[in-house]
């Protein structure tokens, strides 16, 4: 599936309310929807010139939606979805999110996970190993990747007031715009 206009995609967004990513609705404490919300304002808190990626985290997890139950294509399949209307480093940005989450648990093997991400950890392909760290550290997009992966993990809190998904509407306008004339220009 691509996604093609706003609408689309704010219709995708609306339909993760009560969607908690696994068919058996373990995991996380909040639905895809307030995940989403919550990862953007994190990022908006943290980066607010970096539009991109705030939408990247607005939108991470959609592949749950396109794709129940394919916990290591999530990623993928958003990606996908949205090149044509967010943009290649958007697609890039959600694309690398599992791979930033193999990579810190790489370097930081301590680091807390959230239940359902420790679970996944394994189906995605575990930790990196040296190598794979160390390729993934020279892609232009890792720092922000594991500044996105570091908001999804802490954006799944019970409470956590993120606001409302049309508050998103003009950021999410303003990246497709700026997508479709750097598309009309290349």
């Amino acid at each position: 599936m691509e996604l093609r206009s706003v609408e689309e995609l704010m219709d995708l967004l609306n339909a993760c309310r009560g969607v908690r990513g696994t068919p058996d609705c373990t995991g996380d404490p909040v639905d895809l929807h307030d995940h989403a919300l919550q990862t953007a304002a994190l990022l908006r808190r943290s980066r607010p010139a970096d539009k991109e990626l705030q939408i990247a985290g607005l939108v991470h997890d959609i592949g749950h939606l396109l794709r129940p139950g394919d916990d290591a294509g999530h990623a993928d399949h958003a990606a996908d979805a949205v090149r044509p209307l967010l943009g290649e480093r958007v697609s890039r940005l959600i694309r690398l999110h599992v791979a930033a989450k193999r990579y810190l648990a790489a370097v930081s093997p301590g680091r807390e996970l959230s239940p359902r991400s420790a679970r996944t950890l394994t189906r995605q392909g575990g930790p990196m190993s040296p190598a794979e760290a160390a390729a993934f550290e020279r892609d232009p997009l890792a720092d922000d990747a594991v500044t996105l992966r570091q908001a999804d993990e802490a954006g799944k809190v019970i409470g956590f007031d993120a606001g409302v998904l049309e508050d998103w509407r003009t950021v999410l306008e303003l990246v497709a715009a700026r997508n479709s004339r750097l598309g009309a220009v290349e």
